[in-house]
């Protein structure tokens, strides 16, 4: 089954490739792709909108990487949380009720929050 994983940075270092696969680092939790691809699917246009960076800063991007490493800058996590707790409205997952923990406290800390995808 895959799984998606998401931390939080705790000293972020501005122009560093985060391309290392590191969830122990960051302290992730792990949510179903299958929530990540319904997820994708339903708010698609709303994710889009996100600003990120896929694995440094030097790449701005939009959304997630659903395959690589994506980089949630502090600003863009309340749109972040907002998308993933419409989802857990409907999905009632505790997965993603973890997410929206694991992405409060990163809000609370003022820290960058980091995505590995499949």
């Amino acid at each position: 089954m895959a799984k998606h994983e998401f931390g939080i940075i705790e000293s972020f270092e501005e122009n560093k490739w985060y391309s290392h696969y590191e969830p122990e680092k960051y302290n992730c939790i792990s949510v179903n792709g299958y929530l990540i691809e319904e997820l994708i699917a339903m708010y698609n246009e709303e994710l889009k909108a996100i600003k990120t960076y896929f694995q440094v800063t030097t790449q701005p991007a939009a959304g997630l990487d659903y395959c690589g490493v994506t980089i949630i800058p502090p600003e863009s996590l309340i749109e972040f949380r907002d998308v993933i707790t419409k989802a857990n409205n409907c999905f009632k997952s505790k997965e993603f009720q973890l997410l929206i923990e694991k992405i409060t406290e990163a809000i609370k800390e003022n820290k960058y929050f980091i995505h590995y995808g499949i």
